[in-house]
């Protein structure tokens, strides 16, 4: 396989890196792609150097697979200009989720809405992927009405900026401003940009994703996103309301069962899934598994996953391979 990383010097990029080396996935070329300053960086991918090249260069190599991470911009430009010439794209940008005729796949779930005439595949938000994992299979058991769901995001989230932000108020300093407000110690209520109906980006992902994967337009879906001054993972608070009455050991049995989900729920010693614990793990993990005290039909879980694996580069990374196998 031919395969380029788009993005390769970012947060994602390197973790797509990361997660190509550890799969062992055989590539014959491999082309590390980032913006013009960066032209000529060396990227290390399996212990040998490789120099970026620019979008525009990448439009001159014969490839099978670009992974793209570097902004719905250059998703945007550079894509399409690919998919024209039979390349398949994988975008961890929102350019092209909500786009009718574009798939947008967890691997686990629907994979199926990759044909070989699909040639630009989106990679859903990160936050969106670890809750539709956590509630896939139930979903299929039990028929999902309703999710509220609180979001506590890592900083990785928001890049570098957001990282940088972090440190530095660590050291007491009040440099790299990126945050309207202080992140240490700290929780902002504010994770996205703000709309109008007063919801923000992150939070319509949610709704907007969740509904295109699991193909239900049904579900209602009330999200609440925080920023949280964490690196290593997101951590979500779900309430999930079905149509059918639940047994909490058939929900036990069912997530043990879905793929890519890895329950850690001993609460007698103290085990549940912490960000702390998923940074650089691949699964979804899901603990404090509860039926709700006044509803029958519904479930309180809290679900953790490393928003930069799962969440971005393991995700597109198992696309490619199922291109690889499949098409």
């Amino acid at each position: 396989m031919k395969l380029a990383v788009v993005g390769a010097t970012g947060l994602v990029g390197r973790e797509i890196i990361k997660v190509l080396e550890e799969k062992q996935i055989e590539i014959s070329e491999f082309y590390p792609v980032a913006s013009e300053r960066s032209k000529d960086k060396v990227i290390i991918y399996r212990n040998k150097e490789y120099k970026c090249i620019t979008p525009d260069d990448l439009l001159t190599k014969d490839i099978d697979i670009a992974i793209f991470s570097a902004g719905s911009r250059v998703s945007e430009i550079y894509a399409p200009l690919l998919a024209d010439k039979g390349i398949y794209v994988i975008d961890n940008s929102s350019q092209w989720r909500m786009y009718k005729n574009i798939p947008l796949v967890v691997p686990e779930i629907n994979p199926e809405t990759i044909t070989k005439n699909t040639k630009i595949i989106a990679n859903p938000n990160c936050s969106t992927i670890q809750m539709v994992l956590a509630l896939s299979r139930l979903h299929k058991e039990y028929k999902l009405k309703e999710i509220v769901v609180a979001t506590y995001q890592s900083v990785t989230g928001s890049g570098m900026k957001g990282i940088l932000q972090l440190a530095s108020e660590k050291k007491g300093e009040l440099i790299n401003r990126y945050y309207p407000h202080p992140i240490e110690q700290n929780c902002l209520p504010h994770a996205g940009d703000f709309l109008e109906n007063r919801y923000t980006t992150e939070e319509m992902k949610l709704i907007n994703e969740t509904h295109k994967i699991f193909n239900d337009y049904s579900i209602h879906i009330s999200p609440t996103a925080v920023r949280v001054p964490v690196i290593g993972g997101h951590s979500e608070a779900i309430h999930a309301v079905f149509e059918k009455d639940l047994e909490i050991k058939n929900v036990y049995d069912i997530l043990n069962d879905t793929p890519g989900v890895k329950v850690l729920d001993k609460i007698e010693e103290f085990v549940y899934p912490m960000p702390i614990y998923s940074r650089g793990k691949n699964e979804v993990f899901v603990g404090r598994i509860r039926k709700d005290l006044f509803d029958d039909k519904a479930i309180n879980i809290w679900v953790v996953a490393d928003n930069l694996r799962k969440g971005a580069a393991t995700n597109a990374v198992q696309i490619a391979e199922y291109i690889m196998e499949k098409m």
